[in-house]
């Protein structure tokens, strides 16, 4: 009888832990059900509809997957896209991994070097972007006056469809502080001792650097690409703001810039949901994107067993 009495004692103690726990997470649940979980049903339901968000929405199925597969914009904004992710993705890993390197060394004040170079990453973005197309200004841009002191071409990079792009790569590279500090903490885990070994083996620097330093950090290296290229495909802010600061200030939202040089998916995404209205066409623009980076990291994922080196293996 005593431990029948115990066992329900027990059982009674655990629903109440268990209801606790369910109160406590319940304010994450509710806003997790209210703005996540219905947002992302009713845009697979949106996406197969015509909605102006001001009228009822009207089911045409996938008509408007088939009006994107045959829209000029859609592949224009898709190139520029994989313009950024392909390109600029490595470009930022490289910029960080050797920032990393350098700030890895062994010198007198370096805290305040990776202060410095960290400082970047943290600045808004808007801010960053803001500050960019003011040293990228053709008329009186900072680096066009370098550039002509040196003698060498002035680019227009705010409207010149041949430079907008590398403009934005560079506004990139400015800020790959965070890609840095996170290559730095993985480079200070590698083992001394293997360094060492190469040492006495006869290993050089650079042998060392590719057959120790970038097998070891290697995982840091593969988060880094993931994130890179998930961030790369949601490219907005850097050309939205320079499609405002091309047409004078006055933000032209339904431009790509110059020749759709800066119609990014994202952007011409936008432009359809809050500028046309077409918020059935967004939806569907929404899920194809979502498709195109599942599929890409799925396919790095599946590399990563020939090129990642975790520290149990």
């Amino acid at each position: 009888m005593l431990q029948h009495r115990a066992i329900k004692s027990r059982a009674s103690k655990r629903r109440n832990h268990t209801a606790a726990g369910i109160l406590f997470a319940l304010p994450w649940i509710i806003g997790f059900l209210a703005f996540s979980l219905y947002p992302i049903i009713m845009s697979v339901y949106y996406s197969l509809t015509d909605f102006n968000m001001f009228q009822t929405p009207k089911f045409v199925g996938l008509e408007n997957y088939s009006a994107l597969f045959q829209d000029e914009k859609f592949y224009k904004s898709l190139g520029n896209t994989l313009y950024m992710t392909v390109l600029g993705t490595p470009l930022c890993l490289v910029a960080g991994l050797l920032l990393a390197v350098l700030l890895n060394q062994k010198v007198r004040a370096m805290p305040i070097f990776r202060t410095f170079f960290y400082l970047p990453s943290i600045v808004p973005l808007v801010a960053s972007s803001m500050l960019w197309l003011w040293i990228l200004n053709p008329q009186y841009g900072l680096l066009n006056n370098i550039l002509q002191k040196q003698g060498l071409y002035q680019p227009n990079w705010l409207t010149d469809p041949r430079f907008t792009k590398p403009a934005l790569l560079i506004m990139g590279v400015w800020g790959v502080g965070s890609i840095m500090i996170i290559f730095l903490a993985a480079l200070q885990d590698v083992p001394r001792t293997l360094y060492e070994a190469a040492e006495i083996d006869g290993a050089n620097a650079l042998k060392r650097f590719f057959y120790i330093t970038l097998p070891g950090i290697s995982p840091a290296i593969f988060f880094q690409l993931i994130m890179g290229i998930i961030n790369n495909f949601q490219y907005f802010t850097q050309a939205y703001l320079m499609i405002g600061s091309s047409t004078g200030g006055g933000l032209n939202v339904v431009s790509g810039g110059a020749e759709n040089s800066l119609l990014f998916y994202a952007l011409y995404l936008y432009q359809n949901a809050f500028n046309l209205f077409k918020m059935g066409k967004a939806s569907a623009m929404a899920w194809i994107l979502f498709v195109v980076v599942a599929v890409v990291t799925a396919v790095v994922f599946k590399t990563q067993d020939r090129w990642v080196s975790y520290g149990e293996e």
